[in-house]
């Protein structure tokens, strides 16, 4: 029995929980996959179809939100196994609050300081990023 038990435990492969450097570092990667997309939509939309920047901008943060969810859900904090519907509202939340958060402080920064608003999204996705959504990624969508 004991030399079953022993093939048992070494077919079932066991997880060592991942630190919280690595989750962040992970996060922060899915982030700026997310961003790049968020920027090239905004620059695209804004460059190639004449829309107004901070329409732009809500564009592009909803398709780099997309794109978030979806490392963060099967890759970052690996949480796949949980419901798709119940946390895609709960990050649907968050990222309306990151979308708020973006877009105003782009419209601020930008009128406000006289910036470009490629300068002033850059600034304010990063303040984002840190502050907001990946304290509420981690404790409250992919908990």
């Amino acid at each position: 029995m004991d030399s079953n038990k022993d093939i048992l435990d070494n077919e079932i492969e066991v997880r060592k929980p991942r630190s919280l450097t690595k989750i962040f570092a992970w996060a922060q990667i899915a982030a700026l996959i997310g961003t790049i997309v968020d920027f090239l939509m905004t620059i695209f939309f804004t460059e190639f179809f004449g829309i107004l920047y901070w329409v732009s901008n809500a564009i592009g943060a909803a398709m780099g939100a997309i794109t978030n969810f979806l490392l963060g859900r099967y890759w970052v904090f690996e949480a796949a196994h949980q419901k798709i519907g119940s946390q895609a509202f709960r990050y649907a939340l968050v990222s309306a609050g990151s979308l708020i958060l973006n877009t105003s402080g782009v419209y601020l920064v930008t009128e406000y300081f006289n910036l470009h608003y490629v300068a002033s999204k850059v600034i304010i996705a990063v303040l984002v990023a840190i502050s907001f959504n990946f304290i509420l990624q981690k404790n409250f969508v992919y908990k």
